[in-house]
């Protein structure tokens, strides 16, 4: 294709509607119709990125192979397309303001007065089209986070607006509006749809393709309604109603031929219907699956569960991948102790303890560890979940009393997890971190080594502490084996006890690299762990 279009997804009436979730079943038919596709994200914040923001603010803080932290719908993007993204794929109001006064403090405007209309504008237009001038692909989806009206968002619907014009028909909107239903009457209602669109024409926008959120059917009439009062094609009104599975999404805007519509609009040639084959039979899995997996997710966010969104993705994945249903349990580790740990855990086929930052609910884990360690429960430890394996190790079996990390204790007599060497002097805690994709080598019949089929693997990082290498020999000596190593520096990345059916912690995010077509395979095995265990 000689020019890349441009996809432009806003909300309205209400936030969480799914826009992520249509801007990654839209690159999924266009992916499978041989197009390159990748989707960014516009979040209208003022931090710079999600990375110092609490999980309870804006769920889970996803990063990229490149090492940016980013929003968790970019989890959804790589999870769909099976894509990796970059910095480039996730851009922040901060990000936009940051880089317009930098310019302003080199003196690149000139001494001119700078604004919102044009500088602004011209910054976010310019990360819009980066992707697409840089690498070449056919589509760039950029969502626009937010709801149309709220003050924040203003400078990127005036952006859209603007490339609109400038882009012609290689740009298209598409708006994801909700349509409620009342129960004291029965009625569906698209007046607030109405207003919605209403809200995007005065600032300049009139959507292409409306797709309509709601948890009952939409009948033609209603369609051709809100087609009629919002100036847009009765077959451009697409319905997005519940289904049980995310991953049922793409299936169903196919049905409705979102890409044909979205590809005639913009004056491409659409070809034969084609096969979303592989996608299609990964869902057959998951529906077709009878048997039930238990897995305890041990965490202090559990009451949002979009705090561990890639984990959760992740297990459900490895879950279908072998054949069973998953059924999560999140257990919180702050009400989680020795006494109540068999009470609460007995009934798990296997442990996930989650990745997170801070002393509270730090002990919970300790007790879910403690629990699993005696009583040969399958239990994978991510980041965090790592850490504290080796902390109750030390405890508990090299009779270390108050072992700990220095994130936790500074005055801990015996720090078996400690600051990174690049990391002390460091105040500034944005951005700066271990991040992103580092390389990995495990040991030969080791568990880790025998799930990823390989000894060099390369994972994602978010950390600043890391296991304590002069505590080594006496944790190898008494059974809890270092088997994964980073081959520059020697962090220790991977620890397990062998003489267990399934035990291991790993320093990196597996979860991050984890998607629909291509599972991530520690996950895989240790759910496979946690099925052995229940049979």
């Amino acid at each position: 294709m000689s020019d890349t279009k441009y996809i432009f997804v806003t909300g309205g009436v209400a936030s969480s509607l799914g826009k992520g979730i249509i801007s990654a079943s839209m690159a999924k038919l266009l992916q499978a119709r041989g197009y390159k596709v990748t989707i960014q994200k516009f979040d209208p914040y003022i931090n710079i990125d999600p990375g110092t923001l609490n999980p309870y603010e804006h769920g889970e803080c996803y990063v990229t192979v490149d090492g940016h932290e980013a929003d968790l719908d970019l989890g959804h993007y790589e999870r769909f397309i099976n894509e990796q993204t970059t910095r480039a794929n996730n851009i922040t109001t901060g990000r936009i303001y940051q880089s317009v006064i930098d310019k302003e403090r080199r003196g690149d405007f000139l001494g001119k007065t700078v604004q919102v209309v044009p500088h602004i504008t011209d910054e976010i237009k310019r990360n819009v089209k980066l992707l697409g001038t840089k690498h070449k692909y056919d589509f760039v989806i950029t969502e626009i986070g937010g709801t149309v009206g709220d003050i924040e968002s203003l400078p990127y619907i005036e952006s859209v607006r603007q490339l609109r014009w400038e882009l012609g028909k290689n740009c298209l909107c598409i708006h994801l509006t909700y349509v409620p239903y009342l129960a004291a009457t029965k009625e569906l209602k698209t007046k607030p749809t109405q207003h919605s669109v209403k809200q995007l024409q005065e600032l300049g926008i009139q959507p292409d393709i409306l797709v309509l959120r709601t948890e009952h059917e939409l009948s033609a009439e209603v369609r051709r309604k809100v087609a009629l009062f919002c100036n847009v094609e009765p077959n451009a009104v697409i319905q997005s109603i519940d289904v049980p599975s995310i991953y049922e999404v793409p299936v169903k805007m196919q049905e409705q031929g979102l890409d044909i519509v979205a590809l005639n609009k913009m004056g491409i040639p659409v070809t034969e219907e084609v096969s979303l084959g592989p996608w299609k039979n990964f869902l057959s899995r998951m529906q077709s699956a009878t048997e039930i997996v238990k897995i305890g997710l041990v965490g202090k966010y559990v009451e949002l569960p979009d705090a561990y969104k890639s984990i959760n993705e992740s297990l459900l994945q490895a879950a279908t991948y072998n054949d069973h249903k998953l059924k999560l349990v999140f257990i919180h580790s702050e009400k989680l102790n020795d006494a109540n740990a068999k009470e609460l855990l007995s009934e798990m086929d296997g442990l996930l303890i989650a990745p997170g930052f801070g002393q509270r609910g730090l002990e919970g884990k300790f007790s879910a560890l403690k629990y699993a360690r005696e009583n040969d429960v399958p239990t994978l430890g991510v980041c965090l979940g790592m850490q504290c394996m080796v902390i109750e190790y030390a405890r508990n079996v090299l009779g270390l009393e108050n072992a700990n990390s220095t994130e936790m204790d500074i005055k801990t007599p015996y720090n078996v997890i400690d600051l990174m060497e690049e990391q002390k002097g460091i105040i500034n805690l944005g951005g700066t971190m271990r991040l992103g994709a580092y390389e990995c080598e495990l040991e030969k019949d080791s568990t880790p080594a025998k799930a990823y089929g390989t000894t060099h693997i390369q994972e994602r990082h978010r950390h600043r502490f890391e296991f304590n290498n002069k505590f080594k020999p006496d944790f190898e000596k008494s059974g809890m084996q270092c088997v994964g190593h980073n081959p520059d520096t020697g962090l220790v990345e991977v620890v397990e006890i062998p003489t267990l059916k399934w035990y291991v912690g790993v320093q990196y995010h597996p979860e991050y690299n984890s998607t629909v077509l291509k599972p991530n395979p520690l996950f895989v095995a240790f759910v496979k762990a946690a099925i052995d265990n229940k049979k």
